[in-house]
């Protein structure tokens, strides 16, 4: 079949499209960016378009026109910098529905959640229910799966999150512990977008994923932080208020297109649980957690993605500050900082151009660190230019290597966090 893959490059529609192309079927996938996706899964055809954008039924006709069938597996968390979530869920699937049913389409199957809940009245859940309502109106063959907490080989969001609990260094800190959760294998997921594209699931089908064992939050840590091969730690409780500030951190920083699992919308479906109506969905077995993460036997890497998932916003928050306090350091000391560069052999007027373009040069770098689309270039520009700053000083004035403050040997860890920084700053 020819099929259009929404979200082909995220964490559940890359595990779609993989499966779906084994399978032999002919696979078109959007994505906003597919650099990196087009060279990992060169079989599939990759379009790049922002889902958010295609708002009427004429932005999707093109699309739809070679297509048999349609899977959603496009969403967002949260409103942010880069995700605008009624225009992605509701706006642009009504749209596409419309375009669906003129064309002829086959069959769309729509990944979903649970709607209901303490967060079902959050724009993510209330635009997934208001899109899945549309979808049943809209008189295209549908099928709707409604999975629990996905977990797989890889990692993203909630996933990664627990993997990161689990990964605490001596204790495992936890808000909500006691919350009921289920879980479904990512590779149970996938196959099942594939049999209800290949007609094995009858249409109009709305259907949980879940494996029937339900386990709280700490059960799921505890298990998690055994596949890494950590000793057992002491549960502790965080404070709500603590939870919240922390929330209301990431929710900031999601205005800065930063994507992270502890923002307000997570942690309010995650104190109601996660799981299925009546706890255990008959209508076919799936993998427990336990047979999942033995699967899957995590090796050291995993190890290291896990210790750094939490170390990540310290790496940046520790760039950024680095970077503002030289520069509003030096013009809070302009006239010294131009001396200086006087006393090395510059004319006045060239060393206070020079301070006051480096002191803005760096703020600008520690703002734009903090900005994720600036992200990679501000790192870039952290290294090269404190390689610039390395070699200018060691040409005007090479005495300060031997000087006991250590003024340039205490750049060369700067330029490494960056390198760090850098390594670890792509989410997909």
């Amino acid at each position: 079949m020819r099929i259009l893959i929404l979200g082909g490059n995220g964490f559940i529609g890359s595990a779609v499209t993989w499966l779906l192309v084994e399978r032999g079927h002919c696979i078109t996938a959007l994505a906003r960016d597919a650099t990196v996706a087009a060279r990992r899964m060169p079989a599939a055809n990759w379009l790049v378009r922002d889902i958010a954008r295609l708002a009427k039924a004429d932005d999707w006709r093109p699309l739809l026109a070679d297509v048999d069938a349609v899977v959603n597996c496009a969403g967002a968390l949260q409103d942010g910098a880069r995700d605008d979530v009624t225009a992605l869920q509701a706006v642009a699937m009504t749209a596409l529905y419309e375009a669906a049913r003129a064309s002829g389409t086959r069959i769309i199957v729509q990944v979903s959640a649970r709607t209901d809940g303490p967060a079902e009245d959050t724009p993510f859940l209330s635009t997934k229910r208001d899109a899945d309502a549309a979808l049943k109106a809209s008189g295209v063959p549908f099928v709707i799966l409604r999975p629990a907490v996905v977990i797989g080989r890889n990692a993203h969001g909630g996933s990664a999150l627990l993997r990161a609990l689990a990964a605490f260094p001596v204790v495992q800190p936890l808000v909500n512990a006691n919350a009921p959760m289920q879980f479904a294998a990512l590779d149970d997921v996938a196959e099942v977008v594939a049999d209800a594209i290949e007609g094995t699931i009858p249409a109009c089908s709305d259907l949980d994923i879940a494996a029937p064992e339900v386990l709280t939050i700490a059960d799921a840590v505890v298990r998690h932080r055994a596949c890494l091969g950590l000793k057992p730690a002491r549960t502790v409780i965080v404070p709500a208020i603590a939870a919240k500030i922390v929330a209301a951190m990431a929710d900031l920083l999601g205005h800065l297109g930063w994507r992270s699992p502890l923002r307000s919308t997570a942690l309010d479906a995650a104190a109601g649980g996660v799981t299925a109506p009546s706890g255990e969905p008959a209508w076919r077995t799936f993998r427990t957690l336990d047979e999942t993460l033995g699967g899957a036997p995590a090796g050291v890497q995993d190890l290291w993605f896990a210790r750094l998932y939490l170390l990540k916003p310290l790496v940046f928050a520790t760039l950024a500050l680095f970077w503002l306090l030289s520069g509003v350091l030096a013009l809070a000391q302009f006239g010294r900082s131009s001396d200086y560069l006087v006393a090395a052999g510059a004319s006045p007027s060239t060393a206070a151009l020079l301070a006051l373009l480096t002191s803005l040069l760096d703020i600008a770098l520690g703002i734009g660190v903090l900005i994720r689309r600036h992200a990679a270039l501000a790192l870039n520009l952290m290294i090269a230019v404190s390689i610039a700053y390395l070699a200018g000083a060691t040409l005007l004035e090479p005495s300060l290597w031997s000087d006991p403050l250590g003024p340039l040997v205490k750049v060369l860890p700067s330029i490494v966090l960056a390198l760090v920084a850098r390594a670890i700053l792509d989410e997909r």
